[in-house]
């Protein structure tokens, strides 16, 4: 038996056809970042569902979506500000009518969450934390072996934590978000004002690679992003205690420096009880977290087990 994982992304929609031992048996890209309408999406997921149930030698009891946005009951209430449209669609009825299957729908970072804690760095963990760190900051919380995503799915937004109310106007529409200080966006943004070098011609990685090599505007563009990660971290680990935080996306692999100096500086601020049993760790899945989340999920939803069982 197998399950169709789509993972929507603005630069590309990522497939996979995945079966029950976590093993993706085929798996593909398809870009999105020149899509201009949310028909457009949906039509790339629906593609991305045909190939894969066509190359499948069995039963497929279902299809997973992770959706970078607000999610409810499959409806996704907003969606992320680098996509367009998503605003109170219903993608799991759509993508049900269109392909004949079922469908469960979810926010991408709860997805990565569980993809990690089924088969990555919080396996056998009953509570952790995963953070996301990329264009913004996304973040997803385990409690006691369940996803918890707040009254009606409608939390965990932990790129808005407010560091400073009255800092940078964050795409949320607030201002001195977490996500407007530690996000990749907010690194490159940092070091373009120091360099003169446009946005558009930099990354995480390019300005890790240089803060490694001692670059004097790296090192200090860096210096404050870790000191702003480090300040956002410390009130997750102050508020769940997990056993785990994971850190996935953006530089988060880029080198072992990366978490290693996070956690120096989060074992000098969170409380000392809080922290006595947690680890901050970076992600082992990479790319593939999200889309063995989704199979996860539908393997783990009895409404597709029963549905598909009765075939």
């Amino acid at each position: 038996m197998y399950a169709i994982a789509i993972d929507v992304g603005s630069t590309y929609v990522r497939c996979g056809l995945i079966n029950l031992k976590g093993e993706i048996l085929y798996s593909f890209k398809m870009p999105s970042r020149d899509v201009l309408t949310e028909g457009e999406i949906i039509a790339l997921i629906n593609a991305g569902v045909r190939k894969c149930a066509g190359v499948a030698e069995g039963r497929i009891l279902g299809v997973g979506v992770g959706f970078p946005g607000i999610v409810e009951n499959n409806v996704i209430l907003g969606g992320a500000d680098n996509l367009p449209g998503f605003h109170h669609v219903d993608l799991g009825a759509l993508i049900a009518a269109s392909t004949g299957m079922n469908v469960v729908v979810d926010n991408d970072a709860n997805m990565m969450a569980w993809g990690e804690i089924q088969f990555g760095a919080g396996k056998n963990c009953s509570d952790a934390v995963f953070l996301t760190v990329g264009a913004g900051i996304g973040g997803s919380a385990v409690i006691n072996n369940k996803l918890y995503g707040g009254y009606r799915n409608k939390g965990m937004e932990f790129g808005h934590i407010i560091i400073n109310f009255d800092g940078p106007l964050c795409s949320c529409g607030s201002r001195g978000c977490f996500e407007a200080y530690a996000s990749i966006k907010a690194l490159i943004r940092d070091y373009a004002l120091l360099t003169g070098i446009p946005p558009a011609d930099l990354n995480g990685k390019m300005i890790t690679r240089h803060f490694l090599s001692g670059e004097a505007a790296a090192v200090e563009v860096m210096e404050q992003h870790l000191h702003y990660m480090s300040i956002g971290i410390t009130s997750l680990i102050n508020i769940f205690s997990p056993q785990k935080l994971i850190i996935g996306g953006g530089v988060s692999d880029a080198d072992s420096f990366y978490v290693q100096e996070i956690s120096r500086r989060v074992a000098e601020r969170a409380m000392p009880d809080t922290f006595s049993h947690s680890m901050i760790v970076h992600s082992q899945m990479g790319n593939e977290a999200c889309l063995l989340g989704c199979a996860s999920r539908v393997f783990s939803t009895p409404m597709l087990l029963q549905s598909n069982g009765n075939d």
